[in-house]
């Protein structure tokens, strides 16, 4: 699958076990020239790119899901991890974003689609 995690995402700990497991996978914390790029831009790159978007800033990510549904605007996916999960739980984040892909295992069926990982 592709994924882009969002900057609040470890780049360093989940994007690699992630590529160990087979995916695709751009994480904005790893690229310094998107460190002042806001996130309806990272939205758009994860969306040009046929990018499932892997976020705990649901804040900032749930109104461009809705503006962009309003506008009839598709997206690759989403992934929100809640706040009921810390940032640290990497084991749980990684466990739940790969169950997540492998319930929903073609990358297609993730167009529109959001995904809420809790614990």
């Amino acid at each position: 699958m592709r994924l882009f995690l969002d900057a609040h995402i470890t780049g360093k700990r989940i994007a690699t076990a992630l590529r160990t497991a087979g995916h695709d996978v751009r994480a904005a914390d790893e690229e310094r020239e998107l460190d002042d790029v806001d996130d309806a831009p990272l939205f758009a790159i994860a969306r040009a790119e046929d990018r499932i978007l892997v976020t705990s800033n649901v804040k900032d990510f749930m109104p461009i899901l809705r503006e962009w549904a309003e506008a009839e605007t598709s997206h690759a996916g989403c992934i929100f991890i809640s706040s009921n999960i810390r940032h640290e739980h990497f084991g749980m984040i990684i466990a739940g974003i790969k169950h997540a892909l492998t319930e929903t295992s073609d990358q297609q069926d993730w167009t529109d689609r959001v995904h809420w990982l809790s614990r």
